[in-house]
Parts: structure tokens; C-alpha cells; sequence
């Protein structure tokens, strides 16, 4: 059986991950109506990920006795500059779930969830490889400039540090 205080973080994790999702189908969205097809690919397919990790959420949480809730998501932004400020706000909210999943290992040492700690660890290496390929993605856009975006869009899903997880 869950402890509530561990449930309610697991359960506020599961919008976080279905946000997760909207944001990046946003960000694919807006990279496919700029005529960034490859980079319209790497963002659905995290997308598609996200929403994998938001359903480990909700399995974990009903396996272990606990009530998962399917939340109200907030509307994601779906303008952006241009490339440079898309995978800047990617890497930003990489970081803040990786905050976010920082907090629940925090909830479940305090609880004494140990069972709970351990699942999350992948999610803790899941982040940690979140965040470098986006923070590798940035930094092929910084030596490219405003120039070369053509090449870049057509080699990104070549970047992609990590294959879809499932939702197993």
C-alpha cells in the first residue's frame, strides 16, 4: 500500500507528464508548420515518450494500492522565435521534471518508501540522459549560429539520446 504523501507526489507527477507530452506535441507542431520536418519528428517522438512515462505513473500507482487521477492539463505554449528558444524552453522543462523527480525520491526518504525510491531511480537516469541530449542538441545550435539550420533539421533525430521507453 501506498503512503498518501508518496501517492499524492506520484499522482501531481502524472499532469506533469501529461503536460510533458502536450508541450513537446506543441513544440513538434510548431517545428512542422516552420518546415522543420526532422526536428517535427524528434519532438513527437518525445512526446510519445512522455506520455509513456506519464502511463509507468499511473500503473506504478494502481499496482501499489493507490487511486491514480487522470488531471486537467494546462494549455502549452505554441509559439517560438526560432530553433535556439524552442530547445532552450526544452531544456529548461527537462530540467524542472528533473526537479520535480528530485522532490519524490526527497517524499520517499522521508517515508521510508524505499520500494518506491528504487522505481523512481529510473526516472532519475532517465532525466540525467534527458538532459544531456537536449544540452548537446543546444549546443550544436550555438555553433551553427542562425546558419546550417537545414543540415541541422535533417540530422536531429540522430541526436536523439534516448529511445522511447516503454510503458512496461
Amino acid at each position: 500500500m501506498l503512503n498518501k504523501n508518496v501517492e499524492k507526489a506520484l499522482v501531481n507527477q502524472i499532469e506533469k507528464e501529461a503536460y510533458s507530452s502536450n508541450l513537446y506535441l506543441a513544440m513538434a507542431v510548431w517545428a512542422e508548420t516552420n518546415g522543420f520536418e526532422g526536428t517535427a519528428q524528434w519532438f513527437y517522438a518525445q512526446s510519445e515518450e512522455e506520455r509513456l512515462h506519464m502511463l509507468k505513473f499511473i500503473r506504478y500507482v494502481n499496482e501499489r494500492g493507490g487511486n491514480s487521477v487522470i488531471p486537467a492539463i494546462a494549455q502549452p505554449p505554441s509559439e517560438y522565435k526560432d530553433m535556439k528558444e524552442v530547445f532552450a524552453k526544452t531544456l529548461e522543462h527537462e530540467q524542472y521534471v528533473s526537479s520535480l523527480i528530485n522532490d519524490m525520491v526527497g517524499v520517499c526518504v522521508k517515508e521510508k518508501d524505499y520500494t518506491t525510491q528504487t522505481w523512481l531511480q529510473w526516472f532519475v537516469n532517465e532525466q540525467i540522459e534527458e538532459e544531456a541530449s537536449v544540452s548537446g542538441i543546444n549546443d550544436k545550435l550555438r555553433l551553427l549560429g542562425d546558419h546550417n539550420l537545414y543540415m541541422f533539421d535533417r540530422d536531429i533525430m540522430g541526436m536523439r539520446g534516448v529511445v522511447p521507453a516503454s510503458a512496461e
